[in-house]
């Protein structure tokens, strides 16, 4: 309950107490005193407290119980002079100060009763019956209480995870970024080497590699821009790069590539994203450390797995190498493989070399 409702609380239970209070009189015309301007004081001194419970809850909690047994002392009408006291003790018991609560509830307890033997109320039905309605009144509120603390333990735990999850998907976006940025830069420089290398004698080819650098930069500018963007929204979303994309991917590589694929079915997105980043990768290194081999990019939809296959023919003598690039290629994949579950294996094959991921599937029908 929010602090802006307490004046309305503390209006209800002030005209409740005081209309009912009035009833009451009638009520126990014969034996309890009429309502005086000291009574009505009484009844409206605790309604009013709860305008700063709040700010002390237990002191405006106690003065509320000492009110109570200056109107029971008063020998004035039983009955609405309890709804304060009652909400006092619930609120005390809900904001965690249980063992206050207790207390102040138990010495009520105990005044109510020594109040009775001394008017002559020495009935165990009494007693029974305050002592019960004390308990009910107790263990609602630590039931409350327990309520209350399990629903803010689970958004804790639910804000806990999001957090978790967004930064599990920050750093998925860097991954990807890192893979982007590296295979369009080390495509740029081998376009670029090749461009400077043909320039003089085949120009027609410089213009073609030329071309390749315009798209790849253009490409790696749109990526870090939606990444940023993305960033700075503070909303991360998963990538979606996957295998639907990969003929563009091979068009732009400047290599000449085979594209094979052995059956079909669809594929969880982070299987596809896998997929693709290690063809991506696979690719790339093939840039930097072949250039000018012909690669086969061999895809296997099996029932239980996805193979991914991509094997070159190795350098030939005319293209021109680029520098060996940071080692980190084969390592990132492997990696990406294992997250799912699965396993990567890259090595010379002949004269050229082939990288071999087997990404684990779920069930079709699940």
């Amino acid at each position: 309950m929010k602090s802006r409702l307490d004046p309305y609380l503390a209006l209800v239970l002030a005209v409740a107490q005081v209309v009912i209070g009035q009833g009451a009189e009638w009520g126990q015309r014969l034996t309890r005193a009429p309502l005086d301007w000291y009574a009505y004081s009484l009844l409206l001194i605790g309604p009013a407290l709860i305008l700063v419970r709040r700010r002390y809850p237990v002191a405006t909690t106690a003065i509320t119980l000492l009110v109570t047994g200056a109107y029971l002392v008063g020998g004035y009408p039983y009955g609405p002079i309890f709804f304060t006291p009652a909400v006092m003790l619930f609120w005390l018991v809900i904001d965690g100060r249980r063992l206050v609560a207790w207390l102040l509830a138990a010495g009520m307890f105990s005044f109510f009763e020594v109040y009775a033997w001394v008017i002559g109320n020495r009935n165990l039905f009494h007693a029974v019956w305050i002592s019960t309605a004390m308990m009910l009144l107790m263990v609602m509120a630590e039931l409350v209480r327990i309520l209350r603390e399990r629903r803010a333990e689970r958004t804790r735990a639910e804000e806990e995870e999001a957090r978790r999850q967004a930064s599990e998907e920050r750093l998925t976006m860097a991954q990807e970024l890192h893979d982007v940025l590296a295979h369009n830069i080390s495509l740029i420089h081998v376009q670029a080497s090749t461009a400077l290398h043909l320039i003089d004698d085949r120009p027609d080819q410089a213009r073609t590699a030329l071309a390749t650098i315009k798209t790849a930069s253009k490409e790696v500018l749109g990526e870090m821009r939606s990444v940023l963007n993305v960033l700075r929204e503070g909303a991360p979303r998963a990538p979606t790069s996957g295998l639907d994309h990969l003929d563009n991917l091979i068009e732009r590589s400047g290599l000449d590539v085979t594209l094979k694929r052995v059956g079909s079915r669809p594929l969880p997105a982070q299987v596809e994203r896998a997929a693709y980043r290690i063809v991506q990768e696979s690719l790339t290194n093939v840039t930097r450390h072949a250039p000018g081999a012909k690669v086969t990019v061999r895809l296997e939809y099996g029932t239980a797995e996805l193979t991914v296959r991509v094997t070159d023919t190795g350098a030939t003598s005319h293209a021109p190498l680029s520098e060996d690039g940071s080692g980190n290629g084969i390592p990132g994949m492997r990696e990406r493989a294992a997250a799912l579950g699965g396993s990567l294996v890259a090595g010379p094959v002949g004269n050229g070399f082939q990288v071999e991921a087997r990404l684990p599937l779920p069930e079709e029908n699940e």
